[in-house]
């Protein structure tokens, strides 16, 4: 953990997994994407993928699959089967989405999203589920030269909110999410999902909360 007392300025959060219940989509889908251009998955490598951006992700599948891995085609099958479960499913909030954007707003406190999704489609969700408005700026992986693990997004987010990034709080849901707010310099709150944080990935966390709604709790004894 990192030393309390921060000045929070701006609230940075992740989409899938973090304000949306829709992580465990992808999880069903890159399997199958895999499966259906007949590639064996092995265990536990989908949870490896969650907010993995541009290079790394092209290049963990070439390292796993081989260099002759397609990348651009496989990831565009997938993102159909991902369009499917939203259509069967919706897009489900996670407890307390609403309602934390709207306490940090009537605080006077910033937010952006900050997504591995593209703008278009980043934009497309969050007007189904009416959080558009919600943010001061979306950010987005098209933005940047790298995705998440790399820091670029979440001080590309900062750079364009006019903060610190110690003045931020990061909220992340992945490992690779949690890497990139970290290393931006971004008080980094971890909401587990899909997995619990190991001790390394502990040292990068400011806290762990359990869900969107401990967060104001937790904001007000910051202040």
């Amino acid at each position: 953990m990192k030393d309390s007392g921060k000045n929070i300025r701006a609230v940075l959060f992740d989409l899938d997994g973090t304000l949306t219940d829709t992580e465990k989509y992808y999880q069903i889908a890159w399997p199958k994407a895999l499966e259906h251009f007949g590639y064996a998955v092995p265990e536990g490598f989908a949870l490896e993928l969650r907010s993995l951006g541009r290079p790394f992700a092209p290049a963990r599948f070439k390292e796993v699959f081989g260099e002759d891995f397609d990348y651009a085609k496989v990831r565009e099958y997938r993102k159909g089967l991902v369009e499917e479960l939203i259509g069967e499913n919706g897009i489900p909030l996670k407890p307390g989405a609403k309602e934390i954007l709207k306490w940090l707003r009537e605080n006077s406190i910033l937010t952006a999203l900050v997504t591995a999704n593209e703008y278009p489609r980043a934009e497309r969700y969050l007007k189904k589920i009416d959080l558009f408005d919600d943010f001061d700026k979306i950010i987005c992986a098209n933005m940047v030269s790298q995705g998440k693990p790399a820091p670029d997004i979440y001080a590309f987010a900062c750079s364009e909110l006019g903060i610190d990034p110690s003045e931020t709080f990061a909220v992340e849901d992945s490992p690779n999410g949690v890497a990139s707010a970290c290393s931006a310099g971004c008080n980094v709150i971890m909401i587990p999902d899909l997995t619990e944080p190991d001790e390394e990935l502990s040292q990068k966390l400011f806290a762990r909360l359990d869900g969107l709604t401990d967060i104001r709790t937790f904001f007000e004894t910051q202040r």
